[in-house]
Order: C-alpha cells, then structure tokens, then sequence
C-alpha cells in the first residue's frame, strides 16, 4: 500500500508540473487567426521564414503578452510565463533554427531626418503617421498578392515588443516573401536607416487619441419597448428595414431549430436582414464580424409588455479589439436605433 502512494504521488506530481503543451495552446489562443501551422489568415503568417529570422523570441514574448492595442491582436494577459514561453517555443519550431538575437541598444539616429525618408520610403505602406495598412491578413480584404498588411509601426504594442536593432534589421534585410524589401539593396545607406528606427521609436512620444472604453454590461444590448403589439411591431419593423435600405432574409421564431416543430413560442420573433453593400465593406475591415451577421432583432411578448431587442453593434469593435471597426459599428449602431425607433414609438 506505501508503495502504491509513493507511485500515485509521483504520478500526480509529474501530471501537475508538465511543461505546458505548446502546440495545444497554439490551437487554442492563436490558430483562429494565424492559422494551424502558422500560415496566416486573418492574422499575419508566423511561419513564415523570413519573419521568424527577423524576430527574437522576446519580441514574440511581448506580442503575446501585450497584444495590438486598437488593432486585430489581442492582449493574453492570462497567459502564465511558461505558457507562453510553450507558445514561443512551438512558434519557433516551425524555423528549425535558433533565435535571432539582437543587442539591446538604442540606435543613434537623426529622428528629424528619419521623418522625410520614412515619407519617402515606408508612408505607402505603413501609413503617413504610422497606423499601418488598412484591413486585416485575409486576401479579400486587400490585392491578392500581398501574404500580409503592412503593421502599424506606432502601436504601443509593437514598440514595446521590438527592439532598435530589430527594427533596423527588418529594414537591413527586409522580409522574403512580403513587400518589405531590403533598403539597403534600394540604395539607402546606413546611416539612413538608424534616421529610420529613431523616426519610428519617436512615435513613443506621439499623442495618440484616447480609446474609448469598453461599453458596460447595459450598453451591449438595444431595448426598447413597444407601443404595438407583436404583430403589429413586427411589421412596422419590416417597413422601418427598407427604409433603412435593408432587405429583410426572413422572419421566425427566436427558437426555431433549438425545439421540436411547433413548439416553439409564438411570442419571440427574430427578423433577420442585412445590407450587403454595408456587410462587404465591414468583411473586408474584419471578418469577425461575420459570427454576428446577418444583423437580427428580436421582438417578445410578455405579461402585455413587447421588446425590441439587438445586440449593440458599438460592442463589436471593442470585442474584436479592431478601432477600424469604429466608423462601421457606429454607422450600424445609429441605423438600429432609428429602425427599432420607427417601429416602436
């Protein structure tokens, strides 16, 4: 019987103290965006050759850690250190090689001349101030032959994961297989790109706009209550959605498909519909925004009292971490509000 305890002990202990599984963590945090074996989608290619010869595992570290504020990259602040450290370990993987690693020392640049060569040479792409490529890595969200969207060189996120000497790397070296070419085969010199990386850390000290905070609990949903009846809401629902330039796709029951036929509750209707012009052009911003589309409202009845109901769409950008979605969601948002209105008031 000791026996047997010391066995279970030692198996019990060995289970708790694994070394996190890298693989499966990838699986389960990353895949959804950069792909199962790193090929990119909606995030950028990781396993891409080039990419991985150009960054340390710190500067993956960091990316984990702190996200993309504003942008497609979430922050995985729950991560633990040696989950992350698996993450990293499994990312490098796919190289065959080792890190990168570069000096950590500040480039010497002229920041004010590196201003009018990043015009000239990287605004194009990375954006005049530095926001980076419009969209997201998937190929209909930008001209096919581009594997990635340029990143947004003066997100917080970014320059607190990557060094000067990585910078100045990237620019020495460019990255294979993406439109980074190297500057230096394009005839800059090298005091030209340390002007460059000191331009770039400048936008440390940029005033960025505030961002807005996340909408509470209440703020997610629209409800609004009903002067009509069921029946009479949801048809001045249908004539309020072509109004708005909305085709409605169809009308059912809230619990259509999640209980057997007919015995679904009359007294919660769903409408669905969808502008497609609108819902290319949001795609095209973040595909995300697919899992809440077409956009739907729902209108109940209980105890005499009818309401209208629609997720907010204000919520999605600041779920999916996307500040281009801002313009679209607030767009959207008025257009729910003024069709639940029209058929409520």
């Amino acid at each position: 019987m000791k026996l047997f305890y010391i066995l279970f002990f030692s198996l019990y202990t060995a289970t708790v103290h694994a070394a996190p599984d890298g693989e499966a963590l990838f699986a389960d945090h990353c895949s959804a965006c950069h792909g199962a074996a790193g090929e990119g989608g909606v995030g950028v290619p990781l396993s891409l050759p080039s990419f991985l010869a150009g960054v340390d595992d710190d500067f993956l570290r960091k990316t984990i850690r702190l996200g993309r504020p504003g942008r497609v990259m979430p922050a995985f602040s729950k991560l633990s250190d040696a989950q992350l450290d698996a993450i990293v370990g499994h990312i490098r993987g796919w190289s065959g090689k080792p890190a990168p690693v570069f000096p950590d020392k500040p480039v010497a640049g002229d920041a004010g001349r590196g201003k009018g060569l990043y015009k000239e040479e990287c605004a194009r792409c990375h954006g005049d101030d530095g926001e980076g490529g419009k969209g997201t890595g998937v190929t209909f969200s930008r001209d096919r032959d581009l594997p990635i969207v340029a990143p947004a060189l003066n997100n917080p996120g970014f320059l607190a994961a990557a060094s000067d000497a990585m910078i100045r790397h990237t620019l020495e070296t460019g990255r294979e297989g993406t439109p980074m070419d190297s500057f230096l085969d394009d005839g800059l010199s090298s005091q030209d790109l340390d002007d460059l990386v000191s331009y770039v850390r400048s936008f440390e000290d940029a005033d960025r706009p505030e961002r807005k905070q996340a909408l509470t609990r209440e703020d997610t949903i629209i409800s609004v209550e009903s002067a009509y009846s069921l029946e009479e809401t949801v048809e001045n629902l249908k004539a309020a959605l072509a109004g708005q330039n909305f085709i409605l796709i169809r009308t059912d029951t809230l619990e259509h498909g999640l209980v057997p036929e007919g015995k679904e509750n009359p007294n919660q209707v769903i409408l669905h519909f969808c502008n497609f012009r609108f819902l290319f052009d949001a795609l095209a911003v973040d595909p995300r925004v697919g899992m809440f589309l077409p956009c739907r409202v729902t209108v109940t009845e209980q105890q005499g009292k009818v309401l209208v109901s629609a997720i907010n769409p204000m919520y999605l950008s600041r779920l999916f971490n996307n500040d281009e979605l801002n313009e679209f969601c607030s767009t959207m948002h008025d257009s729910y509000r003024e069709i639940i209105e029209d058929a409520t008031l």
